[in-house]
């Protein structure tokens, strides 16, 4: 990112506190809708305070452990799948019909069988994995048949192919996989605190909410914000550095 670009981040990020803080005063009463000035020294008093780092680790871990097992799963599915031509079009109107199913529709039958915390973790697994998949499949569909086939003459094996010739057209996909299951692990990992409460920082929300602390609940809003923004950056950093060969980082790079 080019440094008139960070300026102009910055320039819309006060414009938009600016606004919010003229929004709130102006239409809304402070106990319901505190001002930015409100929130932020809230929001740095919660910092000092135990108990939200406690949270935050425990929604990172079921984050991170969902999106983990979502990774695996779809890497190996994605590859069994799509290197069967045969077996791809047999199930590619299953796996369109699956995908948009919310995973949140799993609650009511695996509460039965699990605790919150299992579920989060499967809850941030099922929406994350399609993800994972189908970037799989579109890299599998994406591979250069000359490429495969010159493999092929020069007598390389079927998994001296899969290293040299697919997985290198398949990790692009992945990076980009990795960016966007980031942001979901995260909304999903806070829906198990919201909707079951699960020990975490939906949890944390929530109960603001209900005992009436708007302003914690706001300030809980905002330094989420702030986690996902620094996941989110710390995803692209990682894809930058796993793909630093790639000519699409080098462009991205060089502008």
């Amino acid at each position: 990112m080019s440094a008139d670009s960070r300026w102009l981040g910055g320039v819309g990020l006060v414009v938009a506190a600016a606004g919010y803080e003229v929004v709130a005063r102006a239409f809304f009463a402070p106990e319901h809708v505190p001002p930015l000035s409100a929130v932020v020294p809230e929001a740095a008093r919660l910092l000092t305070e135990e108990r939200f780092w406690v949270a935050t680790g425990r929604t990172l871990l079921a984050a991170v452990a969902g999106a983990a097992i979502a990774v695996v799963a779809g890497i190996v599915a994605g590859f069994a799948i799509g290197a069967v031509p045969p077996l791809l079009r047999v199930m590619s109107s299953t796996l369109d019909f699956l995908r948009p199913v919310p995973s949140i529709v799993l609650i009511p039958v695996l509460v039965l069988v699990l605790d919150v915390a299992q579920i989060t973790v499967l809850l941030v697994a099922v929406s994350c994995f399609w993800i994972v998949l189908f970037q799989v499949l579109y890299g599998l569909r994406d591979v250069d048949q000359v490429a495969v086939d010159t493999a092929r003459g020069f007598r390389l094996g079927r998994l001296a192919r899969a290293v040299h010739v697919t997985w290198p057209t398949v990790l692009p996909y992945l990076g980009t996989a990795l960016r966007l299951i980031v942001s979901v692990a995260l909304a999903l990992a806070l829906t198990g605190g919201l909707v079951m409460g699960a020990a975490g920082l939906g949890e944390l929300i929530w109960s603001s909410q209900e005992s009436g602390e708007f302003t914690g609940m706001y300030a809980l809003v905002l330094l989420t914000g702030g986690i996902g923004v620094a996941l989110d950056l710390g995803a692209r950093l990682a894809e930058r550095r796993l793909l630093h060969w790639h000519v699409g980082t080098r462009r991205e790079l060089a502008r």
